[in-house]
């Protein structure tokens, strides 16, 4: 169950005439910046919630047993933290490939201050593509991540290195913490 996107990211061209902008990675882009940018920093959204309800069949999980990977959710009032690359419109071929799994170029405000925002881009899936796996108990998630594995590595890998990252950043999110704690009860 793919849902390869990057046709579709392809036509949005918001930032096609920028020398460059803003990307806000807030999984697997916080600590594994595998394409060029000019600026790194700590930076957070509002009104979104990181939950690992999007399937991966491409990178932590096969076609007949998916991973699972983060996406986000609207969450009014909500912080996501993560963080933020300056990049060139260039970058965007090789990300469309890497996060064609479902996942849809948006706009957003990037906050990296309490005053300040610029508008950014995030990769964002949603119910509607057919990677998505939604939500489950976080027992029946755990369990899923502890098994399955992709061309990039085991998906508890993927969650405790998202997990490090954000500790690494100060951040504390209850719902990746409580999944770690199921895949890592030793820690």
């Amino acid at each position: 169950m793919t849902f390869d996107t990057r046709g579709h990211n392809g036509r949005m061209t918001h930032f096609d005439q920028h020398d460059s902008f803003w990307l806000f990675g807030y999984g697997s882009l916080i600590w594994k910046a595998d394409f060029a940018y000019l600026e790194r920093k700590p930076a957070w959204i509002f009104d979104w919630s990181r939950r690992f309800w999007q399937g991966s069949h491409d990178h932590r999980g096969t076609p007949s047993a998916p991973g699972r990977v983060v996406t986000l959710v609207s969450e009014r009032g909500a912080r996501c933290d993560g963080m933020a690359y300056r990049i060139t419109p260039a970058v965007l071929a090789q990300l469309d490939v890497r996060e064609k799994n479902g996942y849809l170029r948006e706009l957003v405000p990037i906050h990296f201050t309490a005053t300040s925002a610029v508008e950014g881009l995030i990769y964002l899936a949603t119910p509607d593509n057919a990677a998505f796996l939604g939500e489950a108990p976080l027992v029946q998630m755990a369990e899923q991540i502890a098994k399955a594995h992709g061309p990039s590595g085991d998906n508890s890998e993927y969650l405790l290195n998202l997990e490090r990252a954000l500790h690494e950043l100060g951040v504390s999110d209850q719902h990746v913490s409580a999944l770690a704690s199921l895949i890592n009860p030793a820690k």
